[in-house]
């Protein structure tokens, strides 16, 4: 939303975000979406993925709401790395952006699995 629709935002907060397409499938479970977003080592799917590859299409010089970007440390699927470049892009770039990163939390945002432990715990098993 941040580099195709900025006008329609007055600020923004991502979390988790897939944001560099060149380099997804290098970071964690990348490779494994493959089927899903393209190839990006193959040039006529690179060319696809770069047209919303926000880390690609973001440039200085366009009006970007500010943003707050938002990973956990502890993400098994989409790499930190993406939220940490973009933000250090955007910031270098003179934009507005802000960046958090706790310790704790998994891929779903700010969740840590200790609660989903003690929901197994407390299911009821089949008699």
């Amino acid at each position: 939303m941040l580099v195709r629709y900025p006008e329609r935002f007055g600020a923004l907060f991502c979390t988790i975000p897939l944001i560099d397409m060149r380099r997804y499938t290098k970071l964690l479970a990348g490779a494994s979406w493959i089927a899903e977003y393209g190839d990006p080592d193959k040039p006529e799917e690179w060319a696809w993925l770069q047209t919303y590859s926000a880390y690609h299409t973001a440039i200085p010089g366009q009006h970007y709401p500010p943003i707050l970007i938002a990973t956990t440390r502890r993400d098994d699927r989409v790499h930190p790395g993406h939220a940490r470049k973009m933000a250090a892009k955007l910031q270098a770039m003179g934009y507005e952006a802000y960046f958090y990163e706790p310790a704790a939390g998994g891929h779903g945002y700010g969740k840590d699995n200790t609660g989903a432990r003690r929901v197994r715990r407390a299911r009821p098993t089949p008699s």
